[in-house]
């Protein structure tokens, strides 16, 4: 990139950021300036009209002072010197007479693991425009039945520069792109959608390859041809089969959160003071990994300058891990496990997912559900909601089979599954060998803050769901 974010060369003087810095953290224990630029793009193509086109640009800082479990912060649009001394004057309150030690700094990586090449730039405008319109003249093609169409493309690059007290300096530039396909089709007055996408921290040049959203559209085809013939899903507690890759989102939601070190601190949690115990069935191992290349949720370094890491959650069905931001790991007097992430230079940095999965096992997903006698079996999942404290979810189904005597059988339409996450995963009593990461589109919310996460899982049957439905078992 020839445009590449330098805020102490072009807005910022270095050594007057880190006197502000400084005296905003003196006494203090931790702490840090987060300087940011975002640029992102968004189109979207509906019946063949350009129904959204929009490019947002944004730049800032926050400057944050941490003593105990107090932290102050601060932000503003304005790199500039006076803007930064005013935020340095309000972070500084929540250190108070000081006496604090502060903290060693993140340890340094040359690690990379995507690019930094401008997605935006990188195709021309008009091309975007084609190629949406090709998608969506492609995906009419595949069924007469098909009335409606959007497409859409989305492309940003976030490029951050960390500063600590002691003068250490990070910066991380990243990419994210996605591609995403939806329809309607109609039968005899009844009308049912599809949708699907992909994308992740790589170029636009390569997700609009038509070898790429070829497969999203006839996905998103077969999804609503699954949902047409569906009958109204039945109503009850059932043993459940949970298909691999993007159902990890119960996962994700049900018993990721619970695992953040916050959440567990503050006691509020359904795993708080289980560390070491029995959370779930044995060969149950769930991970959370910033590190793999190109993914969604990956990180190069975290929203405090650390490097994204690897941490097994749980092992064989023990808890052995929570994950950590700088403040709640010093709190708890373990170490941070990178996952210290924020929306936006706007927002304080908190314990946050990146890349959360579940491991394989060694049962085929046939003879899984193969086992099920009488049963869901989950492909799809849409919206959810989880309470953290109890671990009680609530997750709808887009796509979901009725299984008898070990036979798929008809699809089925407004299914929910209810349950709590600590009983989920003790009640897991197979896990396939087919674990595999989502397509690429997951966004998490958490306190007001959204960040890209993945997810992943493989194919797993669990026992004594509760179906929500249209009629009794």
């Amino acid at each position: 990139m020839s445009d590449t974010f330098r805020p102490f060369e072009t807005s910022l003087d270095d050594a007057t950021a880190l006197r502000a810095l400084k005296s905003a953290t003196d006494g203090a224990e931790d702490g840090e300036l987060f300087l940011e630029r975002r640029r992102s793009e968004m189109l979207a193509l509906e019946d063949g009209r350009v129904k959204t086109a929009s490019f947002d640009a944004s730049e800032g800082f926050g400057l944050r002072a941490v003593k105990g479990e107090t932290s102050g912060y601060a932000h503003s649009t304005q790199l500039t010197e006076a803007a930064l001394m005013r935020a340095a004057e309000t972070a500084r309150l929540a250190v108070g007479d000081g006496g604090g030690i502060m903290a060693e700094g993140p340890k340094p990586t040359n690690r990379k693991l995507y690019g930094d090449a401008d997605p935006i730039e990188g195709v021309e405008f008009p091309v975007k425009i084609d190629t949406l319109r090709e998608i969506d003249a492609f995906t009419r093609g595949l069924d007469p039945r098909v009335v409606q169409v959007s497409a859409s493309l989305a492309a940003s690059l976030q490029e951050v520069v960390i500063l600590r007290p002691d003068g250490q300096m990070v910066s991380d530039t990243r990419p994210m792109t996605r591609i995403y396909v939806s329809l309607i089709i109609e039968q005899d007055g009844r009308r049912e959608s599809g949708a699907h996408g992909g994308g992740g921290r790589v170029e636009l040049g390569g997700l609009i390859a038509p070898e790429m959203w070829q497969p999203a559209a006839r996905e998103a085809l077969r999804i609503a041809l699954v949902n047409l013939d569906a009958e109204p899903a039945p109503a009850g507690m059932m043993d459940v089969v949970l298909g691999p890759g993007w159902p990890g989102i119960l996962l994700h939601e049900a018993i990721g959160h619970g695992l953040e070190g916050d959440f567990n601190r503050k006691g509020s949690s359904a795993f708080a003071g289980l560390m070491g115990q029995r959370v779930a069935a044995p060969g149950v191992t769930v991970l959370d990994d910033g590190t793999i290349p190109d993914r969604r949720g990956s990180i190069t370094v975290d929203d405090e300058g650390t490097p994204s890491g690897k941490t097994t959650l749980i092992e064989d069905g023990i808890l052995v891990g929570y994950m950590q931001d700088r403040q709640n790991a010093r709190l708890m007097g373990v170490e941070t496990t990178g996952n210290g992430r924020r929306q936006s230079y706007a927002h304080p940095p908190m314990p946050r997912m990146t890349n959360t999965y579940m491991l394989g096992g060694s049962d085929s997903p046939e003879a899984i559900l193969s086992g099920l006698e009488d049963g869901l079996y989950a492909v799809g999942f849409g919206g959810g909601q989880v309470d953290i404290t109890s671990g009680k979810f609530v997750f709808s189904c887009t796509e979901a089979y009725r299984v008898k005597g070990g036979r798929v059988g008809n699809p089925v339409k407004g299914a929910t599954l209810i349950g709590d996450g600590a009983t989920a995963l003790r009640n897991i009593s197979a896990i396939g060998n087919d674990m595999a990461l989502d397509p690429g589109i997951g966004n998490c919310g958490k306190a007001g803050q959204w960040v890209p996460v993945g997810v992943g899982q493989p194919t797993l049957r669990i026992g004594g769901l509760t179906v929500g439905g249209a009629a009794a078992v």
